[in-house]
């Protein structure tokens, strides 16, 4: 019934309007809802907010090791023999720059640790689709896979030195016996958690066979697939330096595990802890420099990254 002094009209109950006020509303809060869902974009990060965030973390972590590692010398807890001070790294680092033969050693062990985590991914990406859709391979050797992944990768090299011999290939094998199984376990272990609403949607859509796989199961299954892929190049490393420290030979060239190997060969604690730390930079560069950018990327893909 209508007002006549404050001029508003107010709804009868018996109103058809009234009736449908109430699924009107709730419709247009849901579309309020999904435009303010699609109206959330992703923005660059401020330079200063990175350095902040990230950059100043790490670097205050390093300084305190820093402290605590020269604080330690300086208390005398072991003689210099074995506990050498951080400046006795450095020269030893400046040394290696100055005879232009660091970038020659670092190059040796990452080209060998790349070419064989692209071998080891050319292998274990086929080898971990057919254990995930092929039941009776994955019964057979799927049990295989995971307890190759369980043995340390030294492990393997001495059949590789006896079966190959001192030489590259003796590397490669080494790298792949350790890399391929957690490289098909991680795409294993993603395929499984692919939705079955996926697969029954690509197949009414025609995608069976390799295209199903290409543009149903890969992109659905990639972040088990990316974590299994970070975890293959850890066992590549790791597989590795392993290898270069036990097998030597002057064929093979002088990689960082020869460096540390030659370090504790000559009682050279500086030479060893400058190789120690060669090997862990060049570990978590990779990681910085390839996985981290690829796992940012999946996960603004899927909308779980909306800052950076």
């Amino acid at each position: 019934m209508a007002s006549t002094e404050t001029g508003t009209v107010e709804e009868s109950p018996d109103d058809p309007r009234a009736e449908n006020a109430g699924p009107r509303d709730d419709l247009a809060g849901l579309e309020a809802g999904l435009d303010a869902l699609d109206a959330v974009q992703s923005h660059r990060t401020p330079v200063r907010e990175v350095l902040l965030k990230k950059v100043l973390p790490p670097l205050t972590a390093i300084a305190l090791v820093l402290v605590v590692w020269q604080g330690l010398v300086w208390a005398k807890v072991a003689d210099d023999t074995k506990l050498p001070s951080p400046s006795s790294v450095w020269s030893g680092l400046k040394e290696l720059w100055l005879q232009g033969t660091l970038f020659d050693i670092v190059w040796t062990s990452v080209s060998r640790g790349l070419l064989g985590f692209l071998l080891a991914l050319a292998i274990g990406t086929p080898l971990g689709l057919i254990v995930a859709r092929v039941k009776f391979i994955r019964a057979a050797i799927g049990p295989i896979l995971s307890g190759l992944q369980s043995l340390p990768s030294v492990a393997w090299v001495p059949p590789s030195v006896i079966w190959l011999g001192l030489n590259n290939s003796m590397m490669y094998a080494v790298i792949l016996l350790g890399a391929v199984p957690s490289i098909a376990n991680g795409l294993v272990s993603g395929v499984d958690q692919v939705p079955p609403l996926f697969l029954r949607a690509g197949r009414t859509l025609g995608a069976t066979g390799l295209r199903g796989t290409w543009h149903i199961v890969m992109p659905a299954a990639l972040p088990g697939y990316l974590a299994g892929l970070k975890q293959g190049w850890a066992f590549s490393w790791r597989s590795l330096m392993a290898a270069e420290i036990i097998a030597s030979s002057p064929d093979l060239g002088l990689g960082l595990g020869q460096l540390l190997e030659n370090g504790r060969n000559n009682s050279d604690m500086p030479g060893v802890f400058l190789a120690i730390f060669l090997i862990l930079v060049i570990g978590i560069a990779i990681d910085l420099l390839i996985f981290s950018p690829l796992e940012r990327y999946v996960l603004r893909s899927r909308g779980l990254l909306v800052r950076g």
